[in-house]
């Protein structure tokens, strides 16, 4: 080998804007490996020609881009190194949006500005009557909890075709609080007609959704009705707030865990379309 082709680690890291130190790293990785390593003295060597890459690598390191997804971006070729690189930045600017939202909305709260935000919903009352419900209930975290919600209720929807069919609107009951601490439980629920099948479903699948048959009793629910952008966190915390403080006002108590009722097709709605009461059952 020519060692006239190769530069020292010293001298590749200038040309490359990395550090020696995280040359060592990246070859580690996988990420970036040296043209040739000494035997002897173990000391590494770069080509000219490796610098283009290394100049990527660190770029994107830049973006605060986790090593996995840069050896990703990095090991593809020009138009899909790019849709990667455009994917992972979608995911940047959609976790800053949703911190830029908790920023506010902490913000709200710190300067006592939550009556402000509170006043924006409209709390009502609806009497609802006793429904059979088929149900998958987990723990979980608030970042699994949207993802499991679609999920669990398509399951649900699926199964309520054996079951009857739907007959009124999806709800999610927490029977606990979810956040990045506290995993709940959280419960899907759908309401049906028949019973029987219903349990001859729950029998066959009960044990591997956590699935079950119960009959939601009748009662007043307490609720604001939220937009499909308003589902989102932190949002969707200030309508529940808000419809504390409204029962606080009112004189009135929960009897019952608090609830997400989903009305309207998701997929089919906007941003600004309602798709949710947020929902306290009172006595």
């Amino acid at each position: 080998m020519d060692d006239e082709e190769l530069l020292t680690i010293g001298a590749f890291a200038a040309r490359s804007r990395l550090s020696a130190k995280a040359l060592r790293l990246y070859d580690r990785l996988g990420l970036l490996v040296p043209a040739h390593v000494d035997e002897a003295s173990g000391y590494r060597y770069y080509r000219a020609g490796q610098v283009e890459r290394a100049r990527l690598v660190a770029m994107l390191r830049q973006l605060d881009m986790p090593l996995a997804r840069v050896a990703e971006v990095a090991g593809a070729d020009g138009a899909q190194a790019a849709d990667r690189l455009a994917a992972y930045w979608a995911d940047v600017e959609s976790r800053v949006a949703g911190q830029r939202t908790l920023v506010e909305y902490l913000r709200g709260r710190l300067s006592g500005r939550s009556s402000e935000m509170y006043g924006k919903f409209v709390v009502e009352t609806v009497d609802v009557p006793a429904q059979l419900v088929i149900t998958e209930k987990r723990h979980t975290l608030a970042d699994e909890l949207p993802a499991w919600i679609g999920a669990s209720l398509g399951r649900l929807e699926e199964a309520a075709r054996e079951c009857g069919g739907v007959t009124g609107a999806p709800f999610v009951v927490y029977h606990s609080a979810v956040s990045m601490e506290s995993d709940g439980p959280a419960e899907s629920c759908v309401p049906v007609t028949d019973e029987a099948a219903a349990r001859a479903w729950a029998e066959r699948r009960g044990r591997a959704w956590q699935a079950t048959v119960r009959v939601e009793p009748a009662g007043r629910l307490a609720y604001t009705r939220i937009t499909k952008a308003q589902v989102a966190h932190p949002q969707i915390l200030a309508a529940f707030e808000a419809v504390e403080e409204w029962m606080t006002a009112q004189g009135l108590r929960p009897t019952g865990p608090c609830r997400e009722v989903y009305f309207a097709d998701w997929d089919a709605s906007g941003p600004e379309d309602p798709v949710c009461d947020v929902a306290f059952p009172v006595g």
